[in-house]
Parts: structure tokens; C-alpha cells; sequence
């Protein structure tokens, strides 16, 4: 892996799956993770490994639908490290697998928020301190 250190990457959907092993590659391999999901209890048990590992995040419970607070942790972020040097958006959420017709709009609007507003609402937050990096990546991933 490359050297990271230094490097500061938040990580969606960090408390399970490919996030948590993201966050989890990304801080042995030297970066300050920032790991954002919903699941407190995931979030810890990430601590522990990276901890173990020898690297440091910042945990941050939250759920992204909530926008208001992309911004403010795009402020927290903006005030702490200055930069952000890269993101990865792995959060999602699928909804029912039935006909569209039958997707309820409560459900339809949950999809929605976390797939496709969340993602705007972190690109567009976090824009400034990705431009402020001097080799900033952004990746979004979806799984089935």
C-alpha cells in the first residue's frame, strides 16, 4: 500500500463491510481516518483495530440524512485539520426489493437521502477542503 501518513481521508459507512475495511487499510497504511456511520457500537470496534493496528481516526456517529450535519462537520474538519486529502463514500442504503410501484415515498425518499443527497451534500461540503489538499481523491462504491 502507499505511504499515507499524514494523509486525512474520511470514510463513509465505516462501522461494517468494505467501509470498516477501508477505514480499517487506510489507517495502517498511515492516514488519520475519520470514520462516519450510524452504528456507535461498530464504530468502536473500528477504534480497537486501528488502535491495535498503530494508526488514529476520529469516530463520528451520525446518520447522513441529517445534512445539516455534513456541514457541520465539514466546519469541525475545516477548523481541526484544514484539508481534507480524501473521501470515501461507501454509505448506502437499498430499501425494498419489490416493485416501484409498491416502494412506499417514506422508503423511496430514506433511499434517496442516503444514496444520492448525502453524496451531493458531501461533495459539496467537503469541496473546499479536498481542493485545499494537495492530491485530493474522491471515491463513491456501491456493492450488491
Amino acid at each position: 500500500m502507499t505511504d499515507l501518513s499524514g494523509r486525512i481521508i474520511l470514510v463513509t459507512g465505516a462501522s461494517r463491510g468494505i467501509g470498516y475495511a477501508t477505514a480499517l487499510a487506510l489507517a495502517t497504511g498511515g492516514a488519520h481516518v475519520i470514520a462516519c456511520a450510524r452504528t456507535q457500537g461498530g464504530l468502536e470496534d473500528l477504534d480497537d483495530a486501528i488502535t491495535a493496528a498503530g494508526g488514529h481516526c476520529t469516530l463520528v456517529p451520525m446518520d447522513l440524512k441529517d445534512f445539516n450535519t455534513i456541514d457541520r462537520l465539514a466546519e469541525i474538519v475545516t477548523e481541526r485539520f484544514g484539508r481534507l486529502d480524501g473521501l470515501f463514500g461507501n454509505a448506502a442504503e437499498l430499501g425494498d426489493i419489490i416493485l416501484l410501484p409498491h416502494t412506499t415515498p417514506k422508503t423511496w425518499d430514506s433511499v434517496i437521502g442516503t444514496n444520492l443527497t448525502a453524496n451531493y451534500r458531501l461533495v459539496r461540503a467537503f469541496d473546499p477542503l479536498l481542493r485545499a489538499s494537495d492530491s485530493a481523491r474522491v471515491v463513491f462504491v456501491t456493492s450488491s
